[in-house]
């Protein structure tokens, strides 16, 4: 183990996070005449940003849509799709067997699963930390009880990282989501090689959350989506099992180096052969759009490529859009 010092280039990596060439191929979205109607959405606060983002430009287009976002966490999603209180379910995690199998339980048929965006979890440290990249392993040890990505021990100081004699009896903070969010489940996933988190690690209830408690504490290291990086933080590099220093950058991202990245799914109540809603439809066929898909970097993902985005609107046929 040791320190990691890796200088990024800090303006370089600013400008390839939040500006990501966007896909020539994607559709433009086509404004209807009119449009009215009702849709209510239940699911991931990882995807709040950005569904506010699209409620607020959709709306803006068509001012009779009233759109309902309850931004509670990925696992919420699920209930209020089995029991019909939402149509839409954002989720920054794929829904589980068991989840589908509920819902199929109650409705007959399974969920439909969109696609909506690429996303990285980012690790940050204080503006003050000398870290500038951690391995799979360190970050395992750091975080989880089980250690099953390949350290002997935990790292409980950052003395054990090789940093200098100011920060060596330091203890570690490490800070992260709630069990019910789906980041939670895929920093799990991927950086504790399925292992369990340690009783030591703060649960925070958001995002954004997380970022600011790491900007107030110099000791502390946490984990959320990569679009939230703030001045008094810095996202690190993460070295893959290649021993190669990765960033939550499009680069890194779409040529799947980077370990920690993931795409973000909208899950429909779509029950097959009726057709949507005419605000329903619209508003998937905004998402995909350019524009839509615009808003997804502007926010800080990764639009998704015009096959993706292609192949998640043909899952949803247009004779089953009622058009």
């Amino acid at each position: 183990m040791g320190n990691h010092f890796h200088p990024a280039k800090v303006l370089c990596f600013i400008v390839l996070l939040f500006s990501v060439p966007l896909q020539a191929k994607l559709i433009d979205y086509q404004k209807q005449p009119s449009l009215r109607g009702q849709i209510n959405s239940v699911g991931s606060d990882t995807l709040s940003t950005l569904m506010d983002e699209w409620v607020s430009e959709f709306t803006r287009l068509y001012p009779r849509v009233n759109i309902q976002v309850q931004a509670s966490g990925s696992s919420t999603a699920v209930p209020a799709l089995t029991e019909g209180t939402a149509r839409f379910g954002p989720m920054s995690r794929p829904m589980r067997d068991s989840e589908i199998d509920a819902f199929k339980q109650a409705h007959g048929y399974p969920p439909v699963q969109l696609k909506v965006a690429i996303d990285a979890v980012a690790v940050y440290v204080n503006s003050r930390n000398p870290i500038d990249a951690l391995t799979i392993g360190e970050i395992d040890a750091i975080f989880s009880a089980t250690r099953r990505c390949g350290l002997p021990q935990s790292i409980r100081k950052w003395q054990q990282l090789g940093v200098s004699e100011d920060w060596s009896q330091r203890t570690i903070q490490s800070l992260g989501r709630n069990s019910v969010s789906g980041t939670y489940a895929q920093f799990k996933d991927l950086a504790l090689c399925q292992g369990d988190f340690h009783r030591q690690v703060n649960e925070m209830p958001g995002s954004a959350s997380v970022v600011e408690s790491v900007g107030r504490d110099i000791s502390a290291i946490g984990y959320s989506g990569a679009g939230y990086e703030t001045s008094s933080t810095k996202i690190i590099g993460v070295i893959g099992f290649d021993n190669q220093v990765t960033y939550p950058i499009y680069q890194d991202i779409v040529g799947d180096r980077y370990p920690l990245s993931r795409y973000l799914y909208l899950y429909i109540n779509k029950a097959p052969n009726i057709p949507m809603q005419a605000a329903e439809r619209e508003f998937l066929k905004y998402i995909f759009s350019s524009e839509g898909q615009a808003i997804v970097e502007k926010v800080g993902y990764i639009a998704v490529s015009p096959e993706v985005a292609e192949s998640e609107l043909s899952k949803i046929s247009s004779a089953s859009l009622g058009e």
